[in-house]
């Protein structure tokens, strides 16, 4: 077996080195922009697919499978994002004769249309979000409303994720113009730009279920992971397992979970996502038929390698695991390092990365393409590495990655690095007071700009240099009288 990654960044390495621990052959593809990227290195092969533009090199199906074939690889895994949901591309790898490393593309479609997926929910018997299971088809849409939905709520793009075509709309008044938004933002990142209308739910947790299905009727649950830390509906941080859960609503997400799985036949990895409203009531949003971001945090409470287990189904059929195989232990949190500077509102940022160290230590892993000399550009997304922290409650894992984030350094382009700090020592997040709406409401403290640290720093410097010089002629001159050397170190610490 040989197996090709169609992807980039992070996620190829993280799938190349399962890779390597299994003796399977890996081939890395890269667009022209990607040349030096360091999954290239990593990889046994490499292969040039296209131009920078996502489009005509990541995004590009026919060159992805000429890639598989030049280099005679039998089995292609799509990491997250790019093709990773496209049911055209799983159906064309498998057309090929080639191992698609997901679930089947039929799947896939159902799933990647979110209306269609909530109908699939409400029918295997999961409680879903009010509101119509149709498109929006046009202007006017206040007949299209129904008695169920009310302002806020949320336009959505049926297709994609990653926070990407959703928009909120407060009031009658705004809704068309945020229409007209959500439809150009999904038809920009997904060429889609069917949308439909969601009631918002106020002050919700954001908590989903990560399955292992072999497409048989067996499904496997690894536990909850909360992400109801968001920016843009973008997560941040996530952790597992959920804080501040009972018993009961564990076992009755988990199950939910469960049960829409196995009802599709599921295969592969997938995560069913949910949102508990203040009664503590779940709600059904969409599954993500594909490995997450942040499927690190499950990895490292349950000690299975996930994606291990997905190209292992996908070569044999089945599933090795058991559920009682699967006990997970202690906590895990994942703050995801992005190229953007909070200070500014979040814009993307780019540079040489002059500098780099990152953090290690007990209970810290970091998923990382980061090198030193590395050029980041603005042509795809702006995660740059992740850091995930173990501990054996939510407290230690915490500590260790507020650690972990202090500890890592990145030189010559601005991160949230020191933004992830601020929201971990936060008293709403210690204490897991947390829904979507967190950042909101979240007020970080004012950093002191760098020029400022700069200048003390040379402040500090020039003081220390100068009473080393002064010590020093005090004790050249051989005048050790104690009542001077009293009265010097005093108007020194005066003039301090």
């Amino acid at each position: 077996m040989k197996l090709l990654i169609a992807n980039r960044g992070e996620i190829a390495i993280r799938v190349i080195r399962t890779c390597r621990d299994m003796n399977i052959p890996t081939v890395a593809v890269y667009s022209e922009a990607d040349r030096n990227a360091l999954h290239t290195r990593y990889a046994d092969e490499a292969i040039l697919i296209g131009p920078t533009r996502a489009s005509e090199s990541y995004l590009n199906i026919s060159a992805l499978l000429q890639a598989a074939k030049t280099t005679q690889s039998t089995a292609i895994h799509p990491g997250y994002g790019f093709l990773s949901e496209n049911p055209d591309f799983g159906k064309a790898v498998e057309d090929s004769g080639l191992v698609f490393i997901g679930p089947r593309p039929e799947t896939m479609s159902l799933f990647g249309n979110k209306l269609t997926a909530r109908k699939a929910a409400r029918e295997a018997g999961l409680l879903v979000l009010p509101g119509p299971d149709q498109p929006l088809s046009g202007h006017p849409v206040q007949s299209q409303l129904g008695s169920s939905l009310s302002f806020p709520l949320l336009v959505k793009a049926t297709a994609g994720g990653g926070g990407k075509g959703i928009r909120l709309a407060r009031s009658q008044d705004e809704l068309a113009d945020v229409i007209d938004l959500a439809r150009e933002e999904a038809i920009s990142a997904f060429g889609d730009g069917t949308i439909y209308l969601e009631p918002l739910v106020q002050k919700a947790r954001h908590i989903e279920v990560q399955i292992l299905g072999d497409g048989k009727g067996q499904i496997l649950t690894f536990g909850e992971r909360e992400c109801s830390i968001q920016r843009r509906h973008q997560k941040l941080i996530e952790e597992s397992p959920a804080s501040e859960l009972s018993p009961e609503e564990r076992s009755c997400i988990i199950t939910a979970a469960h049960r829409l799985g196995s009802t599709m036949n599921y295969r592969s990895l997938g995560t069913v996502e949910f949102l508990m409203d203040q009664n503590r009531q779940f709600y059904f949003i969409e599954v993500n038929p594909r490995i997450q971001v942040e499927h690190p945090v499950t990895e490292m409470v349950s000690g299975v390698d996930l994606v291990q287990e997905q190209i292992q189904l996908a070569i044999t059929g089945k599933i090795d695991l058991s559920q009682s195989d699967i006990n997970p232990q202690g906590a895990a949190i994942e703050a995801r390092i992005l190229a953007e500077d909070p200070e500014a509102g979040f814009m993307p940022t780019v540079g040489e990365i002059s500098y780099l160290k990152e953090p290690g230590g007990p209970g810290i892993r970091v998923d990382s393409a980061l090198y030193q000399g590395m050029e980041v550009g603005s042509d795809y997304d702006s995660l740059l590495s992740k850091v995930i922290a173990w501990g054996e409650d939510r407290q230690s894992a915490i500590k260790r990655l507020k650690r972990g984030l202090k500890e890592y350094q990145i030189g010559g382009l601005k991160t949230d690095l020191v933004f992830l700090s601020q929201i971990l020592e936060s008293h709403p997040y210690q204490t897991g007071n947390i829904d979507t709406t967190f950042l909101d409401d979240f007020e970080p403290k004012e950093l002191i700009p760098e020029e400022t640290l700069t200048r003390y720093a040379a402040v500090a410097t020039a003081l220390h240099i100068h009473n080393k010089r002064k010590s020093k002629e005090l004790q050249d001159s051989g005048d050790i009288n104690p009542w001077r050397q009293k009265a010097w170190q005093e108007q020194t610490k005066a003039g301090s």
